[in-house]
């Protein structure tokens, strides 16, 4: 059986950066029935299409050029797939391209370019100081540390991934490294930049950028930093206080036992 794979960039948008990255899954999954592309499965007790997503996004985060590979039965033209994914697009999701891969390349994301549009925040002179002399102090440390809690406590060492950070007008951009063994998040850096409300409820984050190995000229592979995962133990925090035990209420209950009517 002859297969296909086709390689789609596309943006996460609107009400949609609210939706997970599983549910993510779960819509291209219903796109690929409606638009009847012939898409290969899984094999297994519990079949599944055969697409990945090259890197996931953050809930919250808008996707501007996201990747997800796809793989088909038949050969079927990059075009006929983008016009029937663009049919079958919900709110939010834009189509921008796709093209043919060979099957046996894998989608390899290299490096990712953030923006965080304060531009408000930016029209206090005051505020876009203090940020600028944060983010000059933290690219000035030869470690940044930062506390993750999931899958087990830990430090991680995330000052290597952070290829650069900078201000202008009305923006804070991260140009941030990915490796299979880890990279650098957004919300911990703009945590470790006094700026964690702000991420919490101000202006949603852009990945601009999400830059493919495989897309690059081998010159600019070259100048890829290889980067070792520092780890240190980390016995963790609670992040909630603990709640106050309550006597449990029983209905009806008196100290000389239950009523009875």
């Amino acid at each position: 059986m002859a297969f296909d794979k086709v390689r789609i960039r596309f943006c996460k948008s609107g009400d949609l950066r609210l939706v997970s990255h599983l549910d993510l899954m779960r819509a291209f999954e219903r796109m690929l029935r409606r638009a009847s592309l012939p898409i290969r499965m899984t094999e297994g007790f519990h079949p599944a299409p055969r697409l990945i997503f090259a890197q996931s996004l953050s809930l919250g985060l808008i996707g501007l050029d996201e990747v997800v590979e796809l793989e088909f039965t038949e050969e079927i033209p990059p075009e006929d797939v983008l016009e029937r994914f663009r049919k079958q697009a919900p709110p939010g999701l834009i189509i921008h391209s796709a093209r043919r891969i060979p099957l046996k390349l894998a989608a390899r994301p290299r490096r990712a370019v953030y923006r965080w549009p304060l531009t408000e925040q930016f029209r206090d002179d005051v505020f876009k100081t203090q940020v600028s002399d944060r983010l000059r102090e933290l690219m000035a440390q030869p470690e940044v540390w930062s506390n993750r809690e999931k899958p087990r406590p830990r430090q991680v060492n995330i000052r290597p991934y952070l290829r650069a950070a900078w201000t202008d007008a009305g923006s804070l951009w991260f140009d941030i490294w990915l490796t299979q063994e880890g990279t650098a998040r957004v919300d911990e850096l703009a945590r470790l930049l006094g700026l964690e409300d702000l991420y919490l409820t101000g202006p949603a984050v852009e990945r601009v950028t999400l830059e493919i190995s495989d897309e690059l000229a081998p010159e600019e592979i070259a100048q890829t930093p290889t980067i070792a995962q520092q780890v240190r133990p980390w016995k963790g925090e609670p992040t909630k206080p603990a709640a106050v035990e309550t006597p449990r209420e029983v209905w009806g209950a008196t100290s000389n036992g239950p009523i009875v009517e």
